[in-house]
C-alpha cells in the first residue's frame, strides 16, 4: 500500500477498483452535521465534461457507460472507514474519457458556516473492489481552514495507462465552482 503526498502520481494497475472517501467532523463547532459530498467529473481531452451525464454525484449516481458508480450519499460522516464510495470500471469507460476528477464539497457550507478546517481525518483511498486490498491512500492534511471544497485527486490516461495523482487543492466555492470549471 502506498501513502501518497500531495502532487505524487502512481500507476493504477487495476481495471476495476473502488475509491473510498472518509472524514470525521467536529459537529459541536457549528451544532450541525457535516454533509460532505463526493463528486466525479469524467472529462475528455479538452478537460471538460464529455456531457452533463458524465458528472456523477448524489443526484446522478451512475455514468451513462456504467463505468463510474457512486454508492450513495452519507449525510453525516459518522462511523469509521469510508463514508462515501465510488466504484470505477476502466474496462467499460467511454473511449472519450481521458481524466476522472474527484472532488469533495461541504453541502450548505456557507449557510451552516462550515469549512474543511473543521473536518479531520479526511482521506481518499483506492482499493481492489474484489479483494478489498488497499492500493493507495492519500490523507488530506488539515490545512484548509477556510475552504469549502477540495479537489482530492484525479485519475488520468497517459500513453494508454491510467494513473492517479493526489491533488489536494481547496477553494472557497462549492460544487457550482467545479461545474463552471469543467462544463
Amino acid at each position: 500500500m502506498i501513502n501518497l503526498e500531495k502532487g505524487q502520481r502512481v500507476n493504477v494497475n487495476l481495471p476495476k477498483f473502488t475509491i473510498g472517501l472518509g472524514w470525521d467532523t467536529n459537529s459541536s463547532s457549528t451544532g450541525e452535521d457535516f454533509d460532505l459530498d463526493a463528486s466525479v467529473f469524467i472529462l475528455g481531452e479538452d478537460k471538460k465534461l464529455i456531457s452533463d451525464d458524465y458528472f456523477v454525484f448524489y443526484n446522478q449516481l451512475v455514468s451513462p457507460d456504467g463505468a463510474v458508480e457512486h454508492t450513495g450519499d452519507n449525510l453525516t460522516g459518522e462511523g469509521d472507514g469510508d463514508d462515501e464510495s465510488i466504484k470505477i470500471d476502466l474496462t467499460s469507460i467511454t473511449p472519450q474519457a481521458s481524466e476522472i476528477v474527484i472532488v469533495v464539497t461541504i453541502h450548505k457550507a456557507a449557510e451552516r458556516k462550515q469549512n474543511f478546517g473543521q473536518v479531520h481525518n479526511s482521506f481518499i483511498r483506492i482499493f481492489n473492489t474484489d479483494t478489498q486490498e488497499e492500493i493507495l491512500k492519500y490523507e488530506l492534511e488539515e490545512d484548509f481552514s477556510v475552504e469549502t471544497a477540495v479537489e482530492f485527486g484525479r485519475i488520468y490516461k497517459r500513453n494508454g495507462q491510467w494513473k492517479f495523482e493526489a491533488i489536494g487543492m481547496g477553494q472557497k466555492g462549492g460544487l457550482q465552482e467545479y461545474l463552471n470549471k469543467y462544463q
